[in-house]
């Protein structure tokens, strides 16, 4: 998806992870897509570089869909499909 396509998404849950370094914003999603229904979308909020590479992967290996990822000042907005 585009940045501006992942920009307008409907997100079903957000979680803001800024404050946590790895594996902290991993551990955070891991429990978080818990809570949200089949085709729902999650955004982690994280400020580790790490995450850009540990959401993606972790995603593909649960049969998820990683939609992408939108650099902002000083952290990440990372995009799972349930």
């Amino acid at each position: 998806m585009t940045p501006e396509e992942l920009k307008n998404l409907k997100v079903d849950k957000t979680v803001d992870a800024r404050g946590t370094s790895c594996p902290g914003p991993l551990l955070a999603a891991k429990k978080a897509i818990g809570e949200i229904k089949d085709s729902q979308i999650l955004e982690v909020l994280s400020a580790d570089e790490g995450t850009k590479k540990d959401i993606p992967k972790w995603a593909e290996k649960k049969n998820y869909k990683y939609l992408g990822t939108i650099e902002e000042s000083g952290y990440f907005r990372i995009f799972v499909k349930k």
